[in-house]
């Protein structure tokens, strides 16, 4: 059996949020913020959508060069599902089942639009993990930014530096 709980939440989302908890998470490893490759077997549409994700995910600051394995899935399988709803939107979610006389008996649905959802719900699961869903994202915050002071003047404020 599996670990039970929800999944821990990484250092830097923690950190984001404002959460003490970031501080108890120290041992926890932080990854590179750099670009991630895009990798030359993606398709065209694939790769389409890679650009489009790093580039949203590098405005959120949750983008880093080891996560380029789970992109890769979510574009493969986002190129796959838009394949798929393409095929749909052309043949109809369902399909005439014929008896042996060629009369239709019942109405089956593609194989396709099985596949689809299967798609459409590994598609949800990792826009979750990279923050893309409205859900996922209203978990993480930003920290305020302090307005830039001078440092000679903050100095003078903490007035630690005084004899007594």
């Amino acid at each position: 059996m599996g670990r039970r709980g929800p999944k821990p939440t990484p250092k830097n989302i923690l950190a984001m949020r404002g959460s003490w908890r970031a501080n108890l998470a120290a041992d926890t490893l932080d990854a590179p913020n750099d670009r991630p490759r895009c990798p030359n077997w993606l398709s065209k549409e694939a790769k389409k959508q890679w650009r489009q994700l790093v580039k949203e995910l590098e405005k959120l600051g949750l983008l880093s060069s080891v996560d380029w394995r789970a992109m890769a899935r979510y574009c493969h399988v986002w190129a796959d599902w838009c394949e798929l709803e393409q095929w749909i939107a052309e043949h109809g979610r369902v399909c005439p089942v014929k008896d042996k006389d060629g009369n239709t008996t019942r109405l089956a649905a593609w194989p396709q639009t099985k596949l689809a959802a299967d798609r459409l719900q590994q598609l949800s699961r990792l826009e979750a993990e990279f923050g893309l869903t409205p859900s996922s994202r209203s978990r993480i915050t930003t920290p305020k930014k302090k307005a830039d002071e001078d440092p000679v003047e903050a100095f003078r404020k903490a007035k630690t530096w005084q004899v007594s």
